[in-house]
């Protein structure tokens, strides 16, 4: 069946909320920031309330978060951080969280990880008919990259330079599944569930039966079945290629961008999938991992969390 949430609470207008139940869990599905979105709950049939009020707490928070950190959207903070540059803009506390985690990933990442480069987007496109952009037109976007050149206060908020963008593209999706978790489980703390946003994913606590939740993960080549992890608390990201590429005159272009270049980095794994207490950490690390390109491996096994690598 769907569920219909107040338009107020659903400002992108998505679709209806799906929910059903099978083998003693409710499959909670919408649509958010590009992405198909799932919760599963473990309840008896007989709970369908709790399951109906989890699933419209999982949406409207989840689709709360597409609305003030989308470029897609109008009206929101996005566009308030971009409509003064030059001019200090106030911050509230849930922004200045994660604008303080992007500035602590470009420093532990040397500036590979740029919540200003979203901008190359305009000279990318990862599509069949896209071609590699001119050395001139990434130049050209070059010199409004850089997370150094922001000012970030904790008592005036943020200084962006002109002609600079912000993207949390990088962070959005994942920062929604931590928060969508933590929300379900402070209401239904003895409520198992597994959070898959796009494939970002994380889960409270193991099945009602102590078994883990087993997840799968798509394999980025054809010829090889996808492999099946367990999960009993924590998040799992991945970073990769396999669905945004661009295939040009027998090269492969990741659209995993090198903000220092402008350009897609080379020789990295096809995809890498990390695990790690949240969700925004298992995304940061992998994408991190991924970075490095060639010495992608020995990073992540440095960070001591458990990965799964394909080259």
């Amino acid at each position: 069946m769907y569920l219909q949430v107040p338009t107020q609470f659903n400002p992108t207008q998505h679709p209806d909320i799906k929910i059903d139940w099978h083998n003693g869990l409710f499959r909670v599905v919408f649509v958010a920031m590009a992405s198909p979105c799932s919760v599963l709950i473990e309840l008896e049939k007989e709970c369908f309330q709790d399951a109906k009020n989890m699933a419209m707490l999982a949406a409207i928070e989840c689709w709360r978060i597409e609305h003030k950190f989308s470029r897609y959207q109008k009206h929101n903070l996005f566009c308030q951080l971009h409509s003064k540059p030059g001019d200090w803009c106030k911050l509230d506390d849930e922004t200045m969280r994660l604008l303080n985690f992007a500035d602590k990933a470009w420093h532990l990442s040397e500036g590979l990880f740029d919540i200003s480069s979203g901008i190359l987007r305009q000279a990318w496109h990862f599509n069949h008919n896209a071609v590699p952009p001119t050395q001139s037109k990434i130049d050209s976007l070059l010199s409004h990259i850089g997370w150094q050149n922001v000012q970030l206060d904790p008592i005036k908020g943020i200084k962006l330079p002109p002609d600079m963008e912000l993207d949390f593209g990088g962070i959005g999706k994942e920062y929604a599944v931590d928060r969508v978790t933590q929300l379900l489980n402070q209401a239904y703390a003895e409520v198992p569930i597994l959070v898959n946003f796009g494939g970002d994913i994380a889960c409270n606590k193991s099945r009602l039966d102590n078994q883990p939740w087993r997840v799968g993960i798509e394999s980025p080549f054809k010829d090889e079945s996808q492999a099946t992890l367990s999960l009993s608390q924590g998040a799992l990201a991945t970073s990769g290629d396999s669905q945004r590429y661009l295939q040009y005159k027998g090269k492969r272009y990741s659209h995993v961008l090198n903000p220092k270049s402008g350009w897609p980095i080379e020789n990295a794994p096809r995809s890498i999938t990390l695990a790690a207490p949240t969700c925004i950490q298992a995304g940061l690390m992998a994408t991190l991992s991924l970075l490095q390109g060639t010495n992608a491996r020995s990073f992540v096994e440095q960070t001591g969390f458990n990965f799964w690598l394909y080259d």
